[in-house]
């Protein structure tokens, strides 16, 4: 063999060797990447699923509270405009309820249905004033557990949605408490 074609072939063989172990360097690398990407896959499905616990949560919550103010409104206790503000605040946690479902829907899960029966302290309603407590009690519970879901959310478009029903919760609070001659908000922070 000519001695050039032997200096060619010695100066080709490292970098095929290089090229083939890169090749393989490449093919751990892709291998190292691909595991990532299942990694940050399940990672995120872990994210949606934590989101779909809190927003069911958030749901019942609201389907409890659709229940309450169904109580209130039937119980014959309620002056007429107390009980068209009930009404529409009622309204307004039919509206989270819809959202809520219709999230947990778009993001695969599946929404909690309302039970068939709630638990409410329907013995302690003597008259509107304790129908107004109760549901103050309601509103002040759901303004905390919304408070607290906010920072769990892994979507934080999900996270600024409950940040604006909470607003919504602690303004029903702070008005029945100002129904029944309580200071409307009594705090400066929320506990």
């Amino acid at each position: 063999m000519n001695t050039l074609i032997k200096q060619a072939i010695a100066a080709v063989e490292p970098r095929r060797t290089f090229l083939g172990q890169a090749g393989l360097l490449l093919s751990g690398t892709a291998v190292a990447l691909l595991s990532g990407r299942e990694a940050l896959a399940a990672k995120a499905d872990k994210a949606v699923e934590s989101d779909l616990r809190i927003l069911n949560t958030a749901l019942g919550a609201e389907l409890e509270a659709i229940a309450a103010y169904q109580v209130g409104a039937e119980s014959g206790l309620m002056e007429k405009p107390v009980l068209d503000l009930a009404v529409t605040f009622q309204g307004h946690h039919k509206q989270h309820a819809e959202l809520l479902a219709a999230t947990i829907g778009k993001l695969g899960g599946r929404a909690v249905a309302a039970r068939d029966k709630y638990s409410f302290p329907v013995d302690t309603l003597k008259n509107q004033t304790d129908v107004l407590r109760f549901a103050a009690a309601l509103e002040k519970g759901a303004v905390s557990a919304y408070l607290g879901a906010i920072p769990l959310f892994g979507n934080r478009d999900l996270a600024k949605a409950a940040g604006s029903i909470l607003g919504d919760e602690a303004m029903h609070w702070a008005i029945l408490r100002n129904a029944v001659g309580d200071v409307p908000v009594p705090d400066a922070f929320v506990a």
